[in-house]
């Protein structure tokens, strides 16, 4: 089994979720406040996750700009604190996760994080769904 941390970093917090390969299942954890790489290898080592995956904005015709940039300069910070990282495509992943929050019946605060969890457990849990094994697969269905 394999545990990971989702990231969808922010400008102002970095959103923060955990899961693993076994459940297949990801959980929004409260956001960071800032993007330090220290506190992110903290959280990996108390929840005892193997990788990271971090969430990777794209423009919607798929090319990466400047934000993409900042996420992979922090992947590498990461990387250089031994951590393994992983990205995935985060399009529309605060929208849905907003849509996610409404029809649950939550109005987040923006300064909570709460949006921004929610958008890395959505990140984490396509990443999961992507990696999942053809058995494990079969097995839910």
């Amino acid at each position: 089994m394999s545990r990971f941390i989702g990231l969808d970093h922010g400008s102002r917090r970095v959103g923060v979720a955990v899961g693993n390969s076994e459940t297949g299942v990801a959980f929004a954890r409260p956001a960071l406040r800032a993007s330090d790489p220290a506190a992110v290898l903290a959280l990996a080592r108390a929840e005892g996750a193997d990788a990271v995956v971090l969430g990777l904005p794209r423009n919607m015709d798929g090319s990466e700009g400047p934000q993409a940039a900042t996420v992979r300069r922090f992947g590498e910070r990461l990387r250089a604190l031994g951590l393994s990282v992983e990205y995935q495509d985060e399009r529309l992943s605060s929208w849905e996760a907003e849509r996610d929050l409404a029809a649950a019946g939550r109005r987040p605060d923006r300064r909570s994080g709460e949006l921004d969890s929610a958008a890395a457990r959505l990140i984490l849990q396509d990443y999961l769904d992507a990696t999942a094994s053809p058995r494990s697969q079969q097995e839910t269905r």
